[in-house]
């Protein structure tokens, strides 16, 4: 596993949002939440997002919305993954053989994550075609994960779930126990048939819409009706911008 970090990130930001870390007060410091993001290939990791790598993208988002440590997993041939986490708190690792299916990428990026923290209490496993998924999500998701940490959590816009999904460690068993054959899809369902399952509506259509939509078609941000961990936290306007959503969530496009 490579730690893709150095002190370029901390300056000169441009259009990623990692100087906006402002927590809730609601996530317990003992809490530690992984994001997982997937990828396939490293063409797909590296695919342009908003004028960033897709990946870089995504662990500045998870970053931003209190998720630590984040663990890429796809393919690296010529590092160029490891390179474009440079400056991110983000590390990389090599994926499981591919026999292992879905589920056993999803198992090899928790136990990175296990190994880099060892008292993770869950991940988020998060597809990395799944781009415009805004911070708030991500802080929400950790919100409600710490008023019950027994329970798989799955985000919902208007009654579709979506990605990420926050699995507890704890369940890692039941992740492990799943096929080769299953897809992701497929591995959610499974898992949601053997531990406690919640779905969370957030309000966010990025939990739904993934790369092939684009920032002009994507629904507007509405936000959660309830506060998922009944706390209200506010992101502001700043974040939005940064994170690309500002179109979005003001319903343009």
């Amino acid at each position: 596993m490579h730690r893709a970090h150095d002190d370029r990130g901390r300056q000169g930001r441009g259009g990623n949002i990692r100087g906006y870390r402002v927590l809730p007060a609601s996530i317990e410091p003992s809490m530690t939440v992984a994001a997982v993001i997937l990828s396939a290939t490293a063409e797909g990791a590296l695919s342009d997002a908003l004028g960033q790598p897709r990946v870089r993208r995504l662990a500045d988002i998870a970053w931003s919305g209190g998720a630590m440590p984040a663990v890429v997993v796809s393919p690296d041939p010529d590092g160029s993954v490891a390179a474009a986490l440079l400056g991110s708190e983000a590390v990389h690792g090599f994926p499981a053989p591919p026999e292992a299916g879905p589920a056993g990428q999803m198992v090899r990026g928790a136990e990175l994550a296990l190994d880099d923290v060892r008292d993770t209490t869950a991940v988020l496993l998060w597809p990395s075609r799944m781009i415009w998924v805004g911070p708030e999500t991500i802080t929400s998701l950790i919100e409600a994960h710490g008023m019950d940490r027994s329970a798989m959590l799955r985000p919902v816009w208007q009654g579709e779930t979506g990605w990420p999904v926050l699995l507890p460690t704890a369940a890692l068993d039941d992740l492990r126990a799943v096929g080769p054959d299953a897809m992701p899809p497929d591995v959610v369902e499974a898992l949601a048939r053997s531990i406690p399952t919640r779905l969370i509506e957030l309000g966010d259509p990025g939990v739904v819409h993934d790369a092939e939509t684009s920032l002009r078609d994507l629904p507007a941000y509405e936000g959660p009706p309830d506060p998922p961990g009944g706390h209200v936290h506010e992101w502001g306007e700043d974040v939005i911008a940064d994170a690309g959503l500002a179109g979005a969530a003001q319903g343009d496009g």
